[in-house]
């Protein structure tokens, strides 16, 4: 007797076609499972007169986009769903059949799920169509399919840009009605991220998948969805809009310490802080849409706008008490009468025609006026200075107020 020894790689080799056959074997036997009997339109349970009962799941690759401008968001996700049909059982299919065949999806019975609130969605076709149907020995189907939607997110900007979301992300029955078909969330983690997946200005804070209804007048119908609760990251914002306006604000604030006659530097100074702090206001908000409420970041460069221009606005009172001269006193130094004339007039001497004679009286008059005049100048300017000394305190007391209330009111939940 003479034996025959291979090698593993030579068995390998003999197993191959083995298997191949197999393969073969069971797709035949699938073909013929499809020829026979088997209707596509019925669900698998529509001879028990049940609904047939649909697991999914969502397994997200992408999520981003979120624009607060069209309300909406994009993502790149894989629809996994998952039932039971019995009609393609067999007792001589051994293992799981994995297929990527577009015929086959159409010939067999699927859900007919769609997403109520995706405004644009999808196929996958690079580089081949992105299907997967795998089928097991006992009748369970694994029907995927990898899409890429934009989904509508209604948001409430009122606290914008230190503001939480809840963007949701639907799936429901198109045309089965729940006495048919039944949509179920998978029993453990029916929504899943993919690892190391980040957003730019938001931080998924938890996903919550919950079961609804649709009704309509023709039925109602099995839906499912998925809340994402999203906190949006403040540090893009910090750095680009409230720093930038509080160093503007700040800025503003240098003119206190300007001398009072400094009207050139002051002016300029007041002028270019109001101009700054309104072109920064005018690019956040031309990202933003046009809602009717305030926005959190409104209020901010609102009272931001406001503190620059009341330092221009006390800069336009200091000058003024600096200027602000005595109508009584200038009137009466402009309408004295000289030597029994009229204000402005001149007694001329017959001999010394060019010579103003102004009585001794009159001298002294003009000398207490002038010298009162003086005074209320001097009291003016003590009161300009005044004011710029107060403010220096006032303004930056009153600007550390307002954070003191913004922050802890908008950074609540």
């Amino acid at each position: 007797m003479t034996f025959i020894k291979f090698t593993s790689s030579e068995m390998t080799l003999i197993k191959l076609p083995l298997l191949c056959g197999a393969k073969m074997n069971h797709l035949q036997i699938l073909d013929s499972l499809l020829k026979k009997n088997y209707d596509r339109r019925a669900t698998p349970t529509n001879h028990l007169n049940n609904a047939t009962t649909v697991h999914c799941e969502l397994y997200i690759r992408s999520f981003g986009s979120i624009s607060p401008v069209t309300m909406d968001y994009e993502v790149d996700l894989y629809l996994r769903q998952k039932w039971q049909d019995a009609r393609l059982q067999h007792p001589d299919i051994t293992e799981s059949l994995d297929l990527n065949d577009p015929n086959l999806v159409k010939a067999i019975w699927k859900p007919e799920v769609y997403f109520p609130n995706a405004k644009h969605a999808e196929f996958q076709f690079v580089t081949v169509p992105n299907v997967l149907i795998r089928i097991k020995p006992d009748g369970d189907i694994l029907y995927m399919l990898r899409l890429k939607l934009t989904f509508s997110c209604m948001m409430d900007l009122s606290k914008f840009p230190l503001d939480n979301q809840v963007c949701t992300m639907e799936v429901a029955s198109f045309s089965k009605t729940i006495e048919e078909l039944r949509l179920e969330w998978k029993n453990t983690d029916p929504v899943l991220m993919a690892r190391g997946l980040r957003m730019p200005q938001f931080e998924i804070v938890d996903i919550v998948p919950s079961d609804c209804q649709e009704s309509f007048q023709i039925g109602n119908y099995s839906c499912l969805v998925a809340q994402f609760y999203l906190s949006r990251s403040v540090g893009f914002h910090l750095v680009q809009s409230y720093l930038p306006t509080m160093l503007i604000v700040v800025i503003s604030w240098v003119s206190f310490w300007m001398d009072v006659d400094s009207v050139p530097g002051r002016t300029t100074l007041g002028v270019t802080t109001l101009l700054a702090v309104g072109s920064q206001s005018s690019g956040i908000q031309s990202g933003l849409p046009q809602v009717s409420y305030v926005k959190a970041i409104d209020v901010w460069m609102g009272t931001c706008t406001a503190f620059v221009f009341c330092a221009l606005l006390e800069f336009t009172v200091v000058n003024y008490m600096w200027r602000k001269l005595r109508p009584d006193i200038l009137r009466n130094i402009l309408t004295e009468p000289v030597n029994g004339g009229t204000a402005g007039s001149r007694s001329y001497d017959e001999n010394l025609p060019s010579s103003p004679v102004i009585p001794v009286s009159v001298v002294k008059k003009i000398l207490q006026q002038e010298c009162a005049y003086s005074s209320s100048v001097e009291t003016n300017t003590v009161l300009a200075r005044k004011i710029d000394e107060y403010s220096r305190l006032l303004f930056p007391v009153a600007f550390i107020a307002f954070n003191a209330l913004y922050w802890p009111y908008y950074l609540q939940n």
